[in-house]
């Protein structure tokens, strides 16, 4: 199988390339300006594409001969994401998408995550649906690019798949990373008020990925997530002991995006990266928890860690 992963050179796309490198599969890995962080030279099964996902005309060949579409790309540390997502989480899926149709592509996988639905419970999981009320900016435009794959997909040959991940953890993932660097210097704070957030290992995620790829009768929303929910807080603090560090400050609300307007304005007069945004105070205090239903049926049965109590050795 033909295998193109999107934002290939990006921390999770990464993380399914090096994953999938070992394998019979044929690879393409679309980078723009970032190269990739490792060495593909000893696997003839991989090969490198750089085009701009704002720019349809640079799509064409990299989508020419694929079977199937793993779209990982887009920005996330800059300030005014109100202004880029649009761009970003929307025209440039359009853009893939209309290159996979033109190349007859046969499945388009679209990573997607739980808060385009809006706030979730234990109690009121999401259930993978279109029709969604989020906050966030960035959770609204995402909901957009599913929208739009599904209607593009309507009548064609090409199956649309979302996988809606929670929060993804693992050595070697960004978010998680930054949390350990915070937590070492005694940096890292949380809201008070407690915020559903449902899990997923690295691992599992990237056999849930690998299945929607090789099954042939996999199509539509898929949330993917282990099967105990717990909170932010209770997260934070787990991770925390078991690195031997402090638990995390507990602040007010105002005080996160009172940082994060501090952030973007001065990425915005410097013209550097913003690694807060208001926005993304914004998702990360939205409530999530998912219906698994559809992966533990047609995905993966039995996850390799079900709860962070299993997970923490991967950390």
């Amino acid at each position: 199988m033909n295998i193109l992963i999107t934002g290939a050179a990006g921390n999770l796309g990464s993380h399914l390339a090096r994953f999938l490198m070992g394998r019979t599969h044929e690879l393409r890995l679309l980078i723009h300006r970032k190269n990739l962080p490792f060495d593909v030279s000893a696997f003839p099964n991989v090969s490198v594409y750089r085009a701009d996902l704002e720019d349809p005309r640079t799509l064409s060949e990299s989508c020419r001969g694929v079977d199937c579409v793993v779209h990982f790309a887009g920005l996330l540390f800059a300030p005014r994401p109100e202004k880029f997502l649009p761009r970003t989480n929307v025209e440039y899926v359009r853009n893939i998408v209309a290159a996979s149709l033109g190349a007859h592509v046969r499945k388009f996988i679209l990573i997607s995550f739980p808060h385009v639905e809006g706030d979730s419970s234990p109690e009121k999981p999401a259930r993978g649906l279109l029709d969604g009320n989020p906050t966030s900016v960035h959770a609204t435009t995402r909901l957009a690019a599913e929208k739009h794959l599904y209607e593009a997909c309507k009548g064609k040959e090409m199956v649309p798949v979302s996988l809606r991940a929670g929060m993804i953890y693992g050595r070697g993932v960004l978010m998680i990373e930054a949390a350990r660097w915070l937590l070492k210097h005694r940096l890292l704070a949380v809201w008070r008020e407690p915020t559903w957030n449902h899990l997923l290992a690295l691992p599992d995620f990237l056999t849930c990925v690998k299945a929607a790829i090789e099954n042939e009768n996999i199509s539509g929303i898929y949330n993917l997530a282990d099967d105990q929910p717990l909170t932010l807080q209770e997260f934070l603090d787990a991770v925390a002991v078991h690195w031997g560090f402090r638990k995390p400050w507990r602040c007010p609300k105002w005080s996160f995006y009172a940082t994060a307007w501090c952030c973007e304005v001065f990425a915005t007069i410097f013209r550097t990266v913003s690694p807060l945004t208001r926005d993304f105070i914004t998702i990360g205090m939205a409530s999530s928890v998912a219906d698994t239903t559809r992966m533990k049926k047609e995905l993966l049965s039995k996850l390799a860690y079900p709860s962070l109590k299993e997970g923490l050795v991967l950390l």
